[in-house]
Protein backbone atom coordinates (compact mmCIF):
# COMPACT_ATOMS: atom_id res chain seq x y z
CA UNK A 1 0.00 0.00 0.00
CA UNK A 2 1.33 3.44 -0.97
CA UNK A 3 1.48 6.38 1.39
CA UNK A 4 0.77 10.00 0.54
CA UNK A 5 2.91 12.99 1.53
CA UNK A 6 1.49 13.09 5.09
CA UNK A 7 2.03 9.38 5.64
CA UNK A 8 -1.52 8.10 5.10
CA UNK A 9 -2.52 5.20 2.88
CA UNK A 10 -3.52 6.57 -0.53
CA UNK A 11 -6.49 4.20 -1.00
CA UNK A 12 -7.89 5.20 2.38
CA UNK A 13 -7.38 8.91 1.72
CA UNK A 14 -9.29 8.54 -1.55
CA UNK A 15 -12.25 7.11 0.40
CA UNK A 16 -11.94 9.90 2.96
CA UNK A 17 -11.72 12.58 0.28
CA UNK A 18 -14.81 11.18 -1.47
CA UNK A 19 -16.72 11.18 1.84
CA UNK A 20 -15.51 14.67 2.71
CA UNK A 21 -16.63 15.89 -0.72
CA UNK A 22 -20.07 14.41 -0.05
CA UNK A 23 -20.09 16.23 3.28
CA UNK A 24 -18.99 19.42 1.53
CA UNK A 25 -21.95 19.13 -0.86
CA UNK A 26 -24.34 18.84 2.10
CA UNK A 27 -22.76 21.83 3.82
CA UNK A 28 -23.00 23.98 0.69
CA UNK A 29 -26.72 23.28 0.19
CA UNK A 30 -27.36 23.76 3.92
CA UNK A 31 -25.45 27.06 3.79
CA UNK A 32 -27.55 28.38 0.89
CA UNK A 33 -30.75 27.26 2.62
CA UNK A 34 -29.80 29.16 5.78
CA UNK A 35 -28.91 32.26 3.72
CA UNK A 36 -32.42 32.06 2.27
CA UNK A 37 -33.98 31.70 5.73
CA UNK A 38 -32.00 34.75 6.88
CA UNK A 39 -33.13 36.82 3.92
CA UNK A 40 -36.78 35.73 3.89
CA UNK A 41 -37.73 35.24 7.55
CA UNK A 42 -40.92 37.02 8.64
CA UNK A 43 -43.06 37.12 11.74
CA UNK A 44 -42.89 37.75 15.46
CA UNK A 45 -39.43 36.17 15.93
CA UNK A 46 -37.90 38.02 12.97
CA UNK A 47 -35.15 39.82 14.90
CA UNK A 48 -34.09 36.79 16.93
CA UNK A 49 -34.11 34.35 13.99
CA UNK A 50 -32.60 36.80 11.48
CA UNK A 51 -29.58 37.20 13.76
CA UNK A 52 -29.41 33.49 14.65
CA UNK A 53 -29.48 32.45 10.99
CA UNK A 54 -26.65 34.88 10.18
CA UNK A 55 -24.59 33.40 13.02
CA UNK A 56 -25.30 29.92 11.66
CA UNK A 57 -24.44 30.64 8.02
CA UNK A 58 -21.20 32.36 9.08
CA UNK A 59 -20.24 29.19 10.99
CA UNK A 60 -21.23 26.94 8.06
CA UNK A 61 -19.05 29.00 5.73
CA UNK A 62 -16.02 28.49 7.98
CA UNK A 63 -16.66 24.74 8.08
CA UNK A 64 -17.06 24.61 4.29
CA UNK A 65 -13.58 26.10 3.96
CA UNK A 66 -12.12 23.73 6.58
CA UNK A 67 -13.60 20.68 4.84
CA UNK A 68 -12.30 21.76 1.43
CA UNK A 69 -8.86 22.42 2.90
CA UNK A 70 -8.87 18.98 4.57
CA UNK A 71 -9.58 17.37 1.17
CA UNK A 72 -6.58 19.29 -0.22
CA UNK A 73 -4.44 18.27 2.77
CA UNK A 74 -5.24 14.64 1.98
CA UNK A 75 -3.94 15.24 -1.56
CA UNK A 76 -7.25 15.42 -3.40
CA UNK A 77 -9.47 18.05 -5.05
CA UNK A 78 -12.51 19.49 -3.25
CA UNK A 79 -15.81 19.52 -5.12
CA UNK A 80 -16.48 23.06 -6.28
CA UNK A 81 -19.54 23.12 -8.54
CA UNK A 82 -23.13 23.62 -7.45
CA UNK A 83 -24.25 20.97 -9.94
CA UNK A 84 -22.09 18.48 -8.01
CA UNK A 85 -23.43 19.72 -4.69
CA UNK A 86 -27.07 19.33 -5.78
CA UNK A 87 -26.30 15.86 -7.16
CA UNK A 88 -24.52 14.61 -4.01
CA UNK A 89 -26.35 16.36 -1.18
CA UNK A 90 -28.83 14.60 1.07
CA UNK A 91 -29.74 18.01 2.49
CA UNK A 92 -32.64 19.12 0.31
CA UNK A 93 -32.60 22.52 -1.33
CA UNK A 94 -35.27 24.76 0.25
CA UNK A 95 -36.76 27.78 -1.49
CA UNK A 96 -38.83 30.70 -0.24
CA UNK A 97 -39.10 29.62 3.40
CA UNK A 98 -40.27 32.57 5.51
CA UNK A 99 -41.87 30.76 8.46
CA UNK A 100 -39.56 30.51 11.48
CA UNK A 101 -40.71 27.11 12.71
CA UNK A 102 -40.40 25.61 9.23
CA UNK A 103 -36.89 27.05 8.85
CA UNK A 104 -35.79 25.76 12.27
CA UNK A 105 -37.32 22.34 11.56
CA UNK A 106 -35.34 22.21 8.30
CA UNK A 107 -32.18 23.25 10.17
CA UNK A 108 -32.60 20.44 12.71
CA UNK A 109 -33.17 17.94 9.89
CA UNK A 110 -30.08 19.18 8.04
CA UNK A 111 -27.92 18.96 11.15
CA UNK A 112 -29.11 15.39 11.69
CA UNK A 113 -27.90 14.49 8.20
CA UNK A 114 -24.56 16.25 8.72
CA UNK A 115 -23.95 14.60 12.09
CA UNK A 116 -24.68 11.17 10.63
CA UNK A 117 -22.27 11.75 7.73
CA UNK A 118 -19.63 13.12 10.09
CA UNK A 119 -19.89 10.01 12.28
CA UNK A 120 -19.27 7.86 9.17
CA UNK A 121 -16.23 9.96 8.27
CA UNK A 122 -14.99 9.80 11.87
CA UNK A 123 -15.08 6.01 11.63
CA UNK A 124 -13.26 5.99 8.27
CA UNK A 125 -10.66 8.42 9.60
CA UNK A 126 -10.06 6.19 12.62
CA UNK A 127 -9.47 3.18 10.38
CA UNK A 128 -6.98 5.26 8.33
CA UNK A 129 -5.16 6.66 11.41
CA UNK A 130 -6.09 10.12 10.09
CA UNK A 131 -5.99 12.19 13.27
CA UNK A 132 -6.56 15.48 11.41
CA UNK A 133 -9.88 14.40 9.91
CA UNK A 134 -10.87 12.62 13.15
CA UNK A 135 -10.31 15.78 15.20
CA UNK A 136 -12.26 17.93 12.74
CA UNK A 137 -15.26 15.56 12.68
CA UNK A 138 -15.19 15.08 16.45
CA UNK A 139 -15.23 18.86 17.02
CA UNK A 140 -18.10 19.34 14.57
CA UNK A 141 -20.18 16.53 16.07
CA UNK A 142 -19.90 17.68 19.69
CA UNK A 143 -20.64 21.30 18.76
CA UNK A 144 -23.58 20.43 16.52
CA UNK A 145 -25.19 18.03 18.97
CA UNK A 146 -25.55 20.96 21.37
CA UNK A 147 -26.81 23.22 18.56
CA UNK A 148 -29.48 20.65 17.63
CA UNK A 149 -30.60 20.49 21.26
CA UNK A 150 -30.98 24.30 21.28
CA UNK A 151 -32.93 24.45 18.01
CA UNK A 152 -35.15 21.55 19.14
CA UNK A 153 -35.79 23.42 22.40
CA UNK A 154 -36.89 26.44 20.37
CA UNK A 155 -39.41 24.14 18.63
CA UNK A 156 -40.64 22.89 22.01
CA UNK A 157 -39.24 19.35 21.61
Amino acid sequence: MGKNFIGLDTAQTQKLADSLNGLLANYQIFYMNVRGYHWNIKGENFFELHAKFEELYDDLLLKIDEIAERVLTLGHVPAHAYSTYIEQSEVVERKNVSDGKEAVTNIVDSFSKLISKQREILSLAGEADDEGTSALMSDYISEQEKTVWMYRSYLGH
